[in-house]
């Protein structure tokens, strides 16, 4: 996405200047007779914001969209990686919010939230009658102003009260590093911000540099930025005068980025992991490490967004996200999928197909009817915090033993859970882990539950067996 100025734009049109005078007096003059003669009165925003603009741009396609102010300071903050927040990780579940992990230095930290902890109310509000979807907006909300939460803490006699007052807070877009075999690294990039690229090299130094054997790169869920990101990041695995994007559209000729000449590139094996909330600069870099064979791609079908955003700041404070071209892969696929309303133009063509296939398939499977239910009702994490409660400290080479497995089914007994025998046998090894990782979120932080999680997530089960390291 692209700053751009609309003067310049408007002074390139390539509509005869009476043409345009004509139509515009004509906007004119009905808006003029509508504000006077109109039976209620007229609202210019939404006449105009709401209106007239939205018409304008509703036959081009749905990206293209008008900002008012907020939207538009809310983008800007985006780019930036900028947003406001208490500085707590926590798992959402209907009508229940556990927290599992407080950032240090934040709000949350300095008020003393703690794993563990379960908000039972926010500003008056109690959690337990809202579903999941209500739940997310009240969070969101509270976000922005300070907010009260009342609390019950494990083993507390009575519920705490704290009152936090949000922060901005950087997000780093490299937000997980670790190492998933001796020298063979983990990576996940959430989104390409105009550190991406720094962030990632130093990332990948701090697992080992050259050394490294191999590096799984984790693109799942991200959701694209800064085309500029995704070119300084794939310039660390492509070689300097390698293509990474070519950029088309019917008003520019076609553009390609390049790898800097002088780059020094990392030459170990890469995999990309991808699913169907990869997208657009995200789908750049795994389109690029692929056409080139640069890393072998695993996982699911991307979102296929290849639009180029332009954004032009306008008066007030509002601004216009317009889709001024396309981005082609350097074998001259296109990104952008197809939209069911044909609105894209023959620029975008070139693969009806879009986005980014795998070159392995792999992704979790259809969950069982005791994994769903554990799941939703949060009964591992509960358990987690009350085993964590009696065992405080556990080590890191903690494992799930069948005493804890013992104790976890009286605790779902006691909670009118009581799953077969063979239900049970045959989620053994999915609950062990599941809740290893649980108690790991809460022990160590989510970065080290998240490490557990890896372990046996097929997507990286399958990089790893793709770049043959056991």
């Amino acid at each position: 996405m692209r700053l751009c100025s609309l003067s310049l734009l408007l002074s390139l049109l390539p509509l005869p200047a009476q043409d345009l005078e004509t139509a515009l007096r004509t906007f004119t003059e009905i808006y003029a007779v509508l504000e006077q003669e109109a039976a209620e009165p007229v609202d210019p925003e939404k006449a105009i914001f709401g209106g007239a603009i939205p018409g304008m741009l509703r036959p081009l396609d749905p990206h293209s969209v008008f900002l008012d102010p907020d939207q538009f300071e809310q983008l800007t903050k985006l780019q930036q990686s900028v947003s406001k927040g208490f500085g707590s990780v926590v798992s959402v579940l209907p009508g229940r919010v556990i927290v599992l992990q407080t950032l240090p230095g934040t709000p949350s930290a300095r008020a003393g939230l703690a794993p563990g902890d379960q908000i039972i109310a926010i500003n008056g509000i109690v959690l337990d009658r809202l579903d999941l979807e209500q739940l997310t907006a009240l969070l969101e909300q509270s976000r922005r102003k300070p907010a009260r939460l009342d609390v019950r803490r494990p083993g507390a006699d009575r519920t705490l009260e704290f009152t936090l007052t949000p922060e901005e807070m950087q997000s780093p877009s490299v937000d997980r590093m670790f190492m998933l075999r001796p020298r063979v690294g983990y990576v996940r990039v959430a989104s390409f911000d105009s550190e991406t690229g720094a962030e990632l090299r130093r990332a990948i130094e701090k697992l080992g540099g050259r050394s490294l054997k191999a590096l799984v790169l984790d693109l799942r869920n991200n959701p694209g930025g800064l085309v500029t990101a995704a070119v300084e990041s794939a310039s660390l695995f492509l070689k300097p005068g390698q293509t990474i994007v070519t950029v088309s559209g019917r008003a520019m000729a076609a553009v390609e980025q390049k790898v800097p000449e002088g780059a020094t590139p990392y030459e170990f094996p890469v995999a990309v992991l991808v699913n169907e909330r990869t997208a657009s600069a995200a789908e750049i870099v795994a389109g690029c490490l692929q056409d080139h064979r640069r890393a072998v791609i695993v996982g699911t079908p991307t979102f296929g967004k290849g639009l180029v955003e332009s954004v032009f700041p306008l008066s007030e404070g509002a601004g216009l996200a317009l889709t001024t071209a396309y981005y082609y892969t350097p074998k001259g696929r296109s990104i952008q999928k197809p939209l069911a309303t044909g609105q894209l133009s023959k620029h975008a063509n070139k693969d009806a197909a879009g986005g980014i296939r795998p070159d392995i398939i792999a992704g979790r499977r259809a969950p069982s009817r005791l994994q769903m239910f554990l799941e939703a009702s949060g009964a591992l994490t509960m358990f987690a915090t009350e085993y964590l409660r009696s065992n405080p400290h556990p080590t890191e080479d903690f494992q799930v033993t069948p005493e804890i497995l013992d104790q976890l089914r009286g605790f779902l007994a006691a909670n009118r859970v009581l799953p077969g025998i063979a239900e049970w046998t045959q989620e053994r090894t999915w609950i062990e882990n599941h809740l290893k990782a649980e108690i790991f979120n809460q022990a160590f932080g989510v970065e080290k539950g998240e490490e557990i999680e890896a372990q046996f997530d097929p997507a990286v089960l399958a990089a790893l067996a793709a770049l043959e390291v056991k």
